[in-house]
């Protein structure tokens, strides 16, 4: 048992490096760690999206009901959210870096046996339902777990542009998902959906091994110092008070009794139901309401994806430059991505949905990034894999959860729909309602944390005007 402890422990050596071979050696290090955390997150979702891709033929072979598909992602989306506090709370202060890698393995475990299981033709539902949830469970802290070993590597007016291109690793992973998940059927299991799971478990594995022992957790196992002191930061002015803090009086202290931080747990929820909305049922949508092939279908996760990868590219490099200016940015996102929705709902061939499915991933990816950036800067550095979990478990247990399960009620022709407040919803049109009015809410909670940042900003300036 110590030896499994120390395995995942953080070893700190006392700075004995001149800080300036640290400063010309730190991107070299940092990009070891940095391709880490990218690599698992990218095979992360070859084993997340598999599953979307897969369910036209989930349906025309086994004969699932969208509403079956729709809790088989509820009970990914139920342990995802569990495992992101819980987990993210286990990891901080630990290595995170190593622990996410052997967490993609056991993923990627439980989705090859789904694919196993599938090869006997029959419909086990429950069986999926299990291990599609342990799946989501194992998965869970790798966005926390980046966002802390990222943090702690980088300076802070330069975090929105490294966190934004970690981010291109959920839609490059994303988009490659289906064309690997239909490749592995065809190519190994004569078109079978059984491949579409086995094929993309046994990638992921063969990833997880590999960046086992590549890179540092920090600096400071290098015997460096802290990326703060490297880059000449000033000190944060509750450093020292959390030096002597536990961590359960830190996350009592700095996460639970923050505001900031749950008005944007609320908003990633509003911003999930639309992201998840849109990403998850694009295939099954553009196949029942357009009658696309399963090729086009498939290929609509491409194309959000790849307009996602721009949005993580840009917006998180756009709010560095408005001097972290991050809950703006994430306004002006959802303002633009109302549009897009109108474009997607109204789209009739295939030009016009991939089109406005790229529009709909490069902006709706703006807040999903800004969101989790914005936590960091409300947060102490030792409790950011935990407030970054916080918010993804409120973003997939309400957020994910809605969109997977509510509106699979709303959109099943076999379902009565549902009743909210006297409006009665079903049918794919007023699955775009709920659409809108969450995107109206997000709006309106990140403009106050937009107002908060701003305070936050101008005290800085000040202070700084007065060291100078």
């Amino acid at each position: 048992m110590n030896k499994v402890i120390d395995f995942f422990s953080v070893h700190k050596v006392k700075a004995c490096v001149p800080i300036e071979e640290q400063r010309q050696r730190w991107f070299k290090e940092f990009l070891k760690a940095f391709f880490v955390l990218f690599a698992v997150y990218v095979s992360m979702y070859l084993i997340r999206n598999n599953f979307k891709a897969g369910q036209p033929l989930l349906k025309q072979e086994l004969g699932f009901t969208t509403s079956e598909l729709g809790y088989i992602g509820f009970s990914f989306s139920i342990t995802y959210a569990i495992g992101k506090t819980l987990l993210g709370y286990f990891i901080d202060g630990k290595n995170a870096k190593r622990i996410i890698a052997v967490l993609l393995i056991m993923s990627a475990t439980m989705v090859f046996i789904i694919g196993i299981i599938l090869l006997s033709g029959k419909k086990p539902t429950g069986a999926i339902l299990l291990f599609w949830g342990l799946s989501g469970f194992f998965q869970s802290p790798g966005g926390p777990s980046s966002y802390s070993t990222i943090t702690r590597w980088t300076p802070t007016k330069k975090r929105g542009r490294y966190l934004g291109f970690w981010n291109m690793s959920h839609n490059i992973g994303g988009a490659l998902a289906g064309m690997l998940a239909l490749w592995g059927a065809n190519t190994f299991f004569h078109g079978k959906v059984a491949g579409m799971f086995i094929v993309p478990a046994i990638v992921a594995m063969t990833v997880g091994f590999i960046v086992l022992f590549i890179g540092k957790d920090e600096p400071e196992e290098l015997g460096w110092n802290s990326a703060q002191e490297i880059f000449n930061e000033p000190k944060n002015e509750n450093d020292d008070e959390l030096d002597n803090m536990s961590k359960f009086e830190i996350f009592k202290t700095h996460v639970l009794k923050n505001p900031w931080i749950w008005i944007l747990c609320v908003a990633n929820v509003f911003v999930y139901i639309v992201r998840i909305g849109v990403d998850n049922w694009a295939p099954l949508y553009v196949t029942e309401q357009l009658h696309f092939g399963m090729s086009d279908a498939v290929n609509t996760i491409f194309y959000f994806e790849m307009g996602a990868l721009l949005g993580s590219l840009s917006w998180g490099y756009i709010s560095d430059l408005l001097n972290g200016r991050r809950a703006i940015v994430a306004v002006f996102c959802l303002l633009l991505t109302a549009f897009a929705v109108l474009g997607y709902r109204y789209a009739t061939s295939v030009a016009m949905v991939n089109v406005s499915l790229f529009a709909l991933g490069s902006l709706i990816f703006g807040p999903q990034l800004l969101i989790g950036i914005s936590l960091v800067g409300f947060a102490p550095k030792k409790s950011i894999a935990v407030v970054n979990g916080l918010s993804g478990t409120f973003g997939y247990l309400f957020g994910d959860s809605t969109a997977k399960v509510v509106l699979a009620k709303i959109a099943d022709p076999k379902s009565a729909g549902i009743s909210v407040g006297g409006l009665h919803l079903h049918g794919w049109n007023d699955v775009f309602i709920v659409f809108y009015g969450a995107l109206i809410m997000g709006v309106l909670l990140l403009l106050v944390v937009a107002y908060g940042e701003e305070m936050k900003i101008r005290n800085q300036i000040k202070e700084e005007k007065l060291v100078a």
